[in-house]
């Protein structure tokens, strides 16, 4: 049966970079084809004039942006996907599983966790089956490999609470302009306010149940180890500094003239963001263009749409695409090891 296996996993790793291209394809055209014009003339045309109509299209798109915003959001981008590779060490480090497992070789499981799962969305599944295949190969178990996958979600979620609660307490009027995309939004400053202090007193609480040591709970023969203070405090820096960096791309691709400031641009990036996760939509399509229309009205739409552009070609697209040959060579370096250390019939 493990002989199967080895067989088995490179098929499905196959049928995912087959999925991701079409997925990736899927993508462009949507952001080039986003007027009548457009989308009726990729309909007509064939593979290589649809290719140039695209290139032209997001070309035209992003050349309002000055070269200097590009080189920031660039940066910004490494920033994020270096603390997305940090939330792989912390959890590993949980499990008492780093050493063996060097940096390299986590940075790039994380990069095409995150890749794929940014891109398809079902975060669990696409993050789960990479890092699974990854770490596996490492020598943890799949029940180990599940705790990671949960401690990572954990990691993103904490920081989401932890810096949502820091928008509300300084900027409760973020809420104010998404009234009209929601009665849930109609509320006062002051129970914005609460609001955010109810999301610190959870991450509070969180760091006083690591400080007074709350037992492991056991579920069955499965036990689940609450994170001690070492691990919380590396997670107080990765995950803000992994959403500020993934919102800094936005921020920088802004034009300075209407632009609310950071602390706003990333309040709505957590709102937006957290909402396309949720509803799995793969990448937030729709879903960021709206908060963040309604959020900064003194920022020209165009210039809105060419910043989500810029924070979806460096966050998503790019990333999927160096992402690819990483799943293909390490399944044909695995299938290799397997046929090499298969006994014979």
């Amino acid at each position: 049966m493990k002989r199967y296996l080895d067989y088995l996993w490179p098929i499905i790793g196959l049928v995912a970079v087959v999925w991701s291209v079409e997925l990736l394809w899927g993508k462009l055209k949507a952001e080039a084809g986003s007027d009548a014009t457009v989308e009726a003339l990729l309909e007509n045309a064939g593979l290589w004039q649809s290719i140039k109509i695209i290139a032209h299209r997001i070309g035209h798109k992003i050349a309002v942006i000055p070269p200097d915003a590009f080189f920031h959001a660039a940066l910004a981008t490494l920033v994020a996907y270096a603390a997305l590779a940090w939330y792989d060490r912390i959890a590993l480090i949980h499990l008492g599983k780093e050493k063996g497992i060097s940096w390299p070789y986590i940075s790039l499981c994380s990069f095409v966790t995150y890749a794929l799962s940014h891109n398809i969305g079902a975060s669990v599944f696409s993050g789960g089956m990479v890092r699974y295949r990854a770490y596996t190969a490492k020598g943890l178990t799949a029940a180990e490999v599940a705790v990671l996958v949960a401690l990572c979600s954990f990691t993103f979620a904490f920081g989401t609470i932890f810096l949502m609660g820091l928008v509300l307490l300084y900027e409760p009027q973020i809420l104010h302009p998404l009234e009209r995309m929601s009665k849930w939004f109609a509320i006062t400053d002051s129970t914005a306010r609460w609001i955010g202090v109810g999301m610190l007193a959870f991450v509070a609480l969180y760091t006083v149940g690591s400080w007074l040591r709350f037992k492991p709970l056991k579920i069955g023969k499965f036990e689940i180890i609450y994170p001690r203070l070492p691990i919380v405090a590396r997670q107080y820096l990765a995950a803000p500094i992994e959403l500020a960096g993934a919102a800094g791309i936005i921020y920088f691709a802004l034009p300075e003239q209407g632009n609310p400031g950071f602390l706003i641009v990333l309040g709505a990036f957590l709102l937006s963001f957290s909402a396309g996760l949720l509803s799995q939509v793969p990448g937030g399509v729709g879903v960021m263009e709206a908060v963040f229309l309604a959020v900064m009205p003194g920022v020209p739409a165009p210039a809105v749409f060419a910043a989500l552009l810029i924070w979806r070609l460096f966050y998503l697209i790019l990333p999927l695409v160096f992402s690819l040959p990483i799943v293909l060579a390490f399944e044909r370096a695995q299938l290799k090891r397997s046929t090499r250390i298969a006994p014979p019939p």
